[in-house]
């Protein structure tokens, strides 16, 4: 293989050719930045957390094709990625993994002792989410905690502390990790049942959709009480207005429940962060 060839797999075992992964990592941060800062982030801060949300990223895609790369193989929309595929050698794939989580810690140890602390556990759900999918038919909620957590770093490090509003926003942001993270795994379903790999799509069954419609709700009712406890005013709920819509949208993508279908509606939710954080980021842009 070429050094051109080696590197393009990397860069795949990273996830970096699809930025989805990222973007819903980057969103509820970027919120919880906003909302500890009363609007726009001291820069250093924006931009430690911003790099530190695309190394914990790619550091847990690795992880996670290492850990799964004999399910991969075995799974219609995985079995092409790198390690599935012998593009590259598992080892390698865990010095990426240590490679990445070194960046990251490098760019932690810049913030306070508090954030530094709740690091930790951010690494640590990040790495081990991957056998979360063995253990229980709800690794969903173990993503959101992973996905989620940069929400209390950001609050501990621009206050020192991580308040009340800080852990309803990370709350917010499970119930929407679990609303799109399920049809990410109803596009696998009948592929997961046949490895067994555990997942919510499997366990909620022909109630599917149901059950993520009321954690879609769940998740704006809570970021609604977020706004109203941070006296967010009238541009805040017109972005969760915005990000309703979106949830709907992902609704009727999906009323077939075909794996296509659903794929699209997890990559749609994109447009529900970016909702949210456009009504978080105007309140304070258009305040006096």
């Amino acid at each position: 293989m070429t050094a051109t060839a080696r590197l393009a797999a990397y860069l795949e075992l990273m996830r970096l050719h699809r930025p989805i992964g990222v973007l819903l990592l980057l969103w509820p941060t970027w919120w919880a930045l906003w909302l500890t800062s009363g609007g726009l982030p001291d820069l250093k801060i924006l931009v430690v957390f911003t790099a530190g949300v695309v190394t914990m990223r790619s550091a847990g895609c690795a992880i996670n094709d290492y850990l799964d790369s004999d399910f991969d193989r075995h799974v219609e929309r995985t079995r092409n990625r790198p390690l599935a595929r012998g593009a590259i050698r598992p080892v390698e794939a865990l010095v990426v993994c240590v490679l990445l989580l070194m960046v990251s810690l490098a760019l932690v140890l810049t913030l306070n002792r508090r954030t530094q602390e709740l690091a930790v556990i951010g690494a640590l759900l990040a790495v081990t989410y991957p056998l979360g999918k063995r253990l229980t038919h709800l690794p969903q909620i173990y993503l959101g905690l992973a996905f989620g957590w940069g929400i209390p770093m950001a609050f501990a490090a621009v206050q020192d502390k991580v308040p009340p509003i800080g852990w309803l926003l990370l709350i917010a942001n499970v119930f929407w990790t679990v609303a799109y993270d399920t049809f990410y795994a109803m596009a696998d379903r009948d592929d997961d049942i046949r490895v067994g790999i555990k997942s919510t799509a499997i366990l909620f069954g022909e109630d599917d959709r149901l059950i993520v419609g009321v954690l879609q709700a769940s998740a704006l009712a809570t970021l609604a009480l977020v706004g109203w406890n941070a006296y967010l005013g009238p541009w805040f709920f017109g972005g969760l207005g915005i990000a309703a819509l979106t949830a709907v949208h992902h609704q009727y993508l999906a009323r077939r429940r075909e794996p296509a279908a659903c794929f699209k509606a997890f990559l749609a939710n994109n447009w529900f962060g970016a909702a949210v954080f456009a009504g978080i980021a105007t309140h304070y842009w258009m305040q006096p």
